[in-house]
């Protein structure tokens, strides 16, 4: 006995087919014997697990042959819910009297060990009408909707969707926390299905539209406008999610985005700029689906703001040299330190088409192969502080410097001056323009195996700082020093010109084969503090020389190794001195991580790569529009963080192990 009610034993034995194959029975066990079962069950296979559900409830059971094979739960409804709201159309007075004629499906699941097809549709259909009799028999209420809520990181709503619920929106992605509510950042889809289709005679209401946006009415004050509009925006949840902020907050949050965009004013060449940029700036920060100029411009100024946005971004006359200027030194007053990282880094967006400027097949790293993309350079900073990128320039093929598309060249407003050059050469001025600012303080310079594996790119770095280089694993490198000379001539042809390794001295190895050989010496670190814990590896260092046409070339470096929990071993250079402390190494080679979740929250959250532009002016333009979206994320990220202690690699909240899984095998 348990609560005074018997405790059924559970069959786990598999079950599979289709559903005509079989009769299924569903129960209505609340307060009945099988309620422990069904408090079990959800409680140990169900990803939201069961606690004492709200309000009126009732609990269902569905079974083949006395075997359980589903639990339902339907209990209160949400309070509030803008989506569900509006698509009912009621008053706040009316949702007062009716609130209780709505009900929840809180809980939903289907045993793991079932696999029977079409199954979840089948249950959803009889439990709803076994639900419609059963809560009026039992709290004397005639239900006329029904909710639910699906987590869109777990779950399609498939099963919704094939049982003709319909989609009404996402909540705002805060929880309930005592007396008030904590953004998470985490919506969730709402559902609604129907039980009587004239529920809106009945409440006496007019289903009404809705918008990602509450727009506020408009004033006669095109920028005060935009502010009241920003202030009641939703924000793109990916970029909040790791804060501890409520509803106050992200007001608070907005009035801080028009403070702190407010320092670009002079940037620009007309004051309607100012409103134009706020707006594209807003944008891409927001929960918006799309993150192009049109949507943008549709979603909070209207279409007759469509072509105003296109022009700025592509031929108005505004000081792009100016603002970006403006935000290295506001980003560098927050991040910069002595033993800060100038990072250096490519990235590739994916395009149709061949009008776009700088566009052609060539190699995509997102995708690991050739494909029709765009290439951009990007420089960038990361101290214990902080981190942000800084500058970017297109990389234009060769091709585009041919006389056949000079007249490509022309509509895109490409610079008549602009020559090629190789993305080495573009991240050499890049890094040497962020130097010569002297707004960042530094004593390293990172980059990727792009930039790593070429010794020229390395020779050409500026001399007074550290690089910490990633190469490929199938660089070959000296252990010590080979001794090399002119082979000796034997009289006959010409005299040898070229330097050889000296007869039994040492050949070069694949910087793979030292990492397997069983003389290095392997430490366990931790790199960073992840959100589930440490964060380690395994990581080793020797000294080496760098091989140039097959001999030792240079002065002595470190080859670092890191080996990751998945096996998995990157590798880097550095010209840092013989006696540099170990940990300085670790740190250095932990820098990078920042730089890489600049990218992941440009592409995942703010269309870094998401944009329609073709146009030259316009790229470049849209990239420091992605700075500053970065940039003010760090600010707010350094407000609101969680915790007071400071990350291993950002001064930021502790990273998630899975984002860290991700980016640590750059």
């Amino acid at each position: 006995m348990q609560n005074g009610k018997t405790k059924h034993a559970v069959n786990m034995t598999s079950v599979g087919g289709s559903i005509d194959s079989f009769t299924v029975d569903i129960k209505m066990v609340s307060h009945s014997s099988f309620e422990p079962m069904w408090d079990q069950l959800v409680n140990k296979y169900h990803y939201l697990g069961y606690k004492k559900l709200l309000g009126h409830r009732l609990k269902y059971l569905a079974f083949i042959n006395n075997q359980p094979i589903a639990a339902l739960s339907f209990s209160a409804p949400a309070l509030k819910l803008r989506s569900r709201d509006a698509y009912i159309g009621w008053s706040d007075t009316q949702r007062k009297d009716f609130l209780n004629f709505l009900v929840c499906n809180s809980r939903f699941l289907i045993f793991p060990w079932i696999k029977i097809k079409n199954l979840g549709s089948y249950l959803l259909s009889r439990s709803v009408r076994c639900l419609k009799e059963d809560w009026e028999r039992y709290f004397s209420k005639k239900l006329l909707l029904v909710e639910t809520f699906v987590d869109p990181e777990k779950f399609s709503g498939t099963i919704y969707k094939a049982s003709n619920w319909t989609y009404v929106g996402q909540t705002y992605g805060s929880g309930k926390k005592g007396p008030g509510y904590i953004f998470h950042g985490k919506p969730k889809e709402i559902y609604l299905y129907v039980l009587d289709k004239k529920f809106r005679n009945i409440i006496g209401c007019r289903q009404k539209t809705v918008s990602s946006f509450h727009r506020p009415p408009k004033t006669q004050f095109k920028l005060e406008e935009l502010k009241m509009i920003l202030s009641h925006s939703q924000w793109h949840p990916g970029l909040v999610s790791d804060l501890c902020i409520n509803q106050d907050d992200i007001h608070a949050m907005s009035e801080e985005l028009v403070k702190f965009h407010e320092q670009f004013f002079d940037c620009y060449g007309r004051i309607e700029h100012r409103r134009l940029a706020m707006t594209y700036l807003s944008g891409l920060i927001s929960n918006a689906k799309a993150k192009s100029i049109e949507p943008i411009a549709l979603e909070f100024l209207g279409s007759g703001s469509v072509r105003s946005l296109q022009r700025f971004l592509k031929s108005c006359k505004w000081d792009h040299g100016s603002m970006l200027i403006t935000h290295q030194r506001l980003l560098s007053e927050q991040i910069s330190e002595p033993d800060g990282m100038i990072n250096v880094d490519g990235s590739e967006f994916v395009k149709k088409g061949k009008e776009s400027v700088g566009v052609a097949r060539q190699y995509c790293g997102e995708r690991g192969k050739v494909e029709n993309c765009q290439s951009g350079v990007f420089v960038g900073y990361s101290s214990s502080k902080g981190y942000g990128l800084l500058n970017s320039r297109l990389y234009m093929p060769k091709s585009w410097f041919e006389d056949e598309n000079k007249k490509r060249c022309e509509e895109n407003w490409v610079p008549k001056d602009l020559i090629f050059q190789t993305k080495l050469e573009i991240a050499l001025d890049l890094i040497n323009q962020v130097e010569s600012s002297n707004l960042y303080q530094a004593k390293w310079i990172g980059c990727d195996a792009t930039f790593g594996s070429d010794s020229d790119f390395l020779d050409a770095l500026p001399e007074d700082l550290y690089y910490f280089a990633h190469i490929r694993p199938v660089e070959q490198v000296f252990t010590r020093k080979s001794k090399t000379g002119l082979p000796e001539y034997k009289g006959r042809g010409p005299r040898p010109t070229r330097m050889k390794l000296q007869p039994g001295q040492p050949k070069p190895k694949k910087v793979s084969e030292i990492a397997n050989s069983h003389r290095l010496h392997w430490m366990s670190v931790i790199l960073a503090e992840g959100s589930k814990g440490p964060i380690t590896a395994e990581v080793a260092r020797v000294r080496i020389y760098l091989s140039r046409d097959g001999l030792p070339s240079g002065k002595e470096r470190w080859l670092f190794m890191r080996k990751n929990s998945d096996g998995q071993i990157q590798y880097a250079i550095s010209n840092a001195p013989r006696r540099i402390k170990f940990a300085e190494l670790v740190k250095a080679s932990t820098m990078r991580w920042p730089i890489e979740q600049c990218f992941q929250d440009g592409k995942s959250y703010l269309g870094m790569g998401n944009y329609e532009h073709r146009s030259w002016p316009a790229w470049h333009r849209h990239m420091i529009f992605i700075f500053l979206g970065l940039h003010f994320l760090l600010r707010m990220r350094l407000r609101f963080k969680k915790k007071p202690s400071a990350n291993a690699t950002n001064g930021l909240p502790p990273i998630s192990n899975s984002y860290a899984a991700s980016i640590i095998n750059y």
